[in-house]
């Protein structure tokens, strides 16, 4: 699935460069890092909680 992602991101960066939101482009991207970091975080946090019954 990873690779659909990276198909995906490369598709829009490519749009972004014709369109010239480079700029919204990248911040997008920040946000998407940040909402995978912390979607991880709360996997973790789901796993030990199940273990812990």
């Amino acid at each position: 699935m990873n690779y659909v992602y990276a198909l995906l991101v490369g598709v829009l960066g490519v749009v972004s460069i014709f369109t010239g939101e480079i700029v919204t482009y990248v911040f997008l991207g920040f946000i998407l890092l940040a909402l995978n970091n912390i979607h991880k975080v709360l996997q973790d946090i789901s796993k030990k909680m199940d273990r812990k019954d």
